[in-house]
C-alpha cells in the first residue's frame, strides 16, 4: 500500500511543480506571464482614463494560459470599448502573446463562444513575442499588425509588463499608454 502512496505523492507533486516554477525557468513562462496580467489595471498617463480587465478563461485543456481581456473608458476623450482573447504560449524563455479581438460585445469570458471567433475576427488576429525583462516581460509589435484588431495601433509598439505596471509606447511617436495594477 505504502508504494501506491508515494507513487501518487509523487505524481501530485510533479503536476504542481510547473506552478512553481521559478522566473527564469523556460519551464512556465506562460503561467507566470498569465499570472502577472491577471487583474484590473487603471491607465495612469493623461487622457488615458481606460481600465482593462484581464481574466483566465476556460477554452480547451490544450490553451491553459488563455486569459479575457475587456477595454473600457475613455482615451483622450473618445469612448472604447474593446474585448478579446489573449492566448499565451511558451517558446522556451519566450512568450507568443497572441491577441484575438471579438467585435461582438456580447462575447464575454464565461461565454461558450469565447474561443470561437468570426473570419473577420480571426483575420485580425495579432501577436508578439515577449522575452523576461526586469521584473517581468518586455517585446514588440511587427509593424501595424495589430492595427485591425486594436483601434489605432499604427505602427510598431513596444510593451513591457512587470507585476504593477504595463507600459505600450509607440516607438515612432513615443505615444505612452501606462497601467497601474488594480485588484485581482
Amino acid at each position: 500500500m505504502a508504494p501506491r502512496v508515494a507513487i501518487l505523492a509523487a505524481a501530485l507533486l510533479a503536476a504542481t511543480l510547473p506552478m512553481s516554477a521559478q522566473k527564469g525557468s523556460s519551464a512556465n513562462q506562460a503561467y507566470e506571464l498569465s499570472a502577472m496580467l491577471s487583474g484590473t489595471w487603471d491607465g495612469s498617463t493623461p487622457g488615458n482614463e481606460l481600465k482593462l480587465q484581464i481574466r483566465s478563461t476556460t477554452t480547451d485543456p490544450s490553451h491553459l494560459y488563455d486569459l479575457y481581456v475587456q477595454t473600457s473608458g475613455k482615451y483622450q476623450g473618445e469612448n472604447v470599448r474593446l474585448q478579446g482573447l489573449i492566448r499565451l504560449e511558451s517558446q522556451g524563455k519566450s512568450v507568443y502573446v497572441g491577441y484575438i479581438p471579438h467585435f461582438d460585445p456580447t462575447i464575454t469570458g464565461l461565454s461558450a463562444d469565447v474561443a470561437r471567433f468570426t473570419d473577420e475576427e480571426a483575420s485580425a488576429a495579432c501577436g508578439l513575442v515577449v522575452s523576461p525583462k526586469g521584473d517581468g516581460f518586455g517585446g514588440e509589435t511587427v509593424g501595424s499588425t495589430c492595427v485591425r484588431a486594436i483601434r489605432g495601433a499604427l505602427g510598431k509598439w513596444t510593451i513591457e509588463v512587470d507585476p504593477t505596471m504595463i507600459r505600450i509606447r509607440n516607438v515612432k511617436s513615443g505615444e505612452t499608454l501606462r497601467f497601474k495594477k488594480g485588484s485581482k
